[in-house]
């Protein structure tokens, strides 16, 4: 029985023993901070063409995947009511210039008689002849107006480019409000993404970029060259376009992950994102000192990434415990390895390409 007391007052399980920690002695080095977003290629110069008449196709001159031309012909339409409306349109105008030459020829014959015309009769023929002035401008203007239209039945292709899709069939009747060809110059492909509102005010033109096309292993150097003026208020997104240093030739619509260099620094501090505590009143995290954990309130950039940077708060040297949960200020611990130095990795962050 005495041996058994003895043992028990030895071992103290009574006694609180130190929490065993995880921790990390903390150091300034150089890191690089980065968006990885998912964007899809598309062509920086893109147009719908539709048709300004309706009608049925008559021919086509372009089809899906051939390359065009600026004013190469892509489709016509019917014509037939349209050549009717200028030839009516020219006849209109046929009769009013034999109607403006015989007022003409009316007046000069009034003015030739001289004094045996009255002055009623003159100012009648000279009227006349405004009238029927007016009415051949008016004509004219009318049948310019059918041959103007009548260009619409021909559809021609308003840039170079290639037909991304082509929608009409000879013999389909089209409209106005239906989109027949999709063009777009493939020379000049950007990556379109959406960034969310939370680092929307970190994202500006010029910020470099690494990107990778879907189903490649090598990585292209890029830029951002647009970002929106304004969030989207439905799905909290701001609109940025990618450009890439070197012009590539992909099909529009590629997915394409990059990665948004943000911020790249000689000498910074970061924690890893267990570290962190968040408090109504900011961050906390734990250092050791002396056996036990300390509260210690700091500064991060939020971000997502594995590691946050801390801009004010710790110091190197500092000991910083790497997982914070179950920990308070003034709990007795232990570090249960040898406190490791922090190495702040260059282009860490988690979403990198590797």
């Amino acid at each position: 029985m005495g041996i058994a007391l003895g043992a028990l007052v030895f071992l103290e399980p009574w006694s609180v023993k130190p929490l065993p920690v995880p921790a990390e002695t903390v150091v300034a080095g150089p890191l690089t901070r980065v968006l990885a977003v998912n964007g899809r290629l598309a062509a920086q110069h893109e147009v719908a063409v539709r048709s300004r008449v309706g009608g049925a196709v008559l021919g086509l001159g372009a089809d899906e995947g051939d390359s065009v031309t600026a004013g190469q012909v892509l489709m016509r339409v019917d014509p037939a009511g349209q050549l009717a409306a200028v030839r009516q349109a020219l006849a209109a105008l046929d009769a009013g210039l034999v109607a403006q030459a015989e007022a003409v020829a009316t007046l000069d014959r009034d003015r030739a008689l001289g004094t045996t015309v009255t002055r009623v009769q003159l100012d009648a023929a000279e009227r006349a002849v405004q009238t029927a002035t007016q009415e051949v401008g008016r004509l004219t203007a009318l049948f310019d107006q059918a041959q103007i239209t009548l260009d619409y039945y021909t559809i021609a292709a308003p840039i170079s480019g290639m037909v991304l899709d082509r929608g009409p069939e000879i013999g389909q009747v089209v409209d106005t409000a239906t989109d027949l060809f999709r063009l777009a110059d493939l020379t000049q492909l950007v990556v379109e993404t959406d960034v969310d509102e939370a680092y929307a005010t970190q994202i500006i033109p010029s910020l470099p970029a690494v990107l990778q096309l879907i189903g490649e292993a090598e990585t292209r150097a890029g830029r951002v060259s647009f970002v929106a003026p304004q969030v989207d208020q439905v799905t909290g997104g701001l609109a940025v376009d990618l450009v890439f240093d070197v012009p590539v030739m992909s099909p529009v619509g590629l997915t394409v992950t990059a990665n948004i260099t943000v911020d790249a620094q000689d000498a910074a501090i970061s924690v890893p994102r267990a570290a962190v505590v968040s408090t109504e009143a900011g961050s906390v995290v734990y250092v050791v000192e002396s056996g036990v954990a300390r509260r210690r309130d700091v500064v991060v950039v939020p971000w997502p990434a594995a590691r946050l940077v801390v801009t004010n708060g710790l110091k190197p040297g500092d000991v910083v415990i790497v997982d914070a949960t179950g920990v308070t200020d003034g709990l007795a611990i232990t570090v249960n390895t040898p406190a490791p130095t922090a190495v702040t990795p260059m282009g860490g962050f988690v979403g990198e390409l590797d």
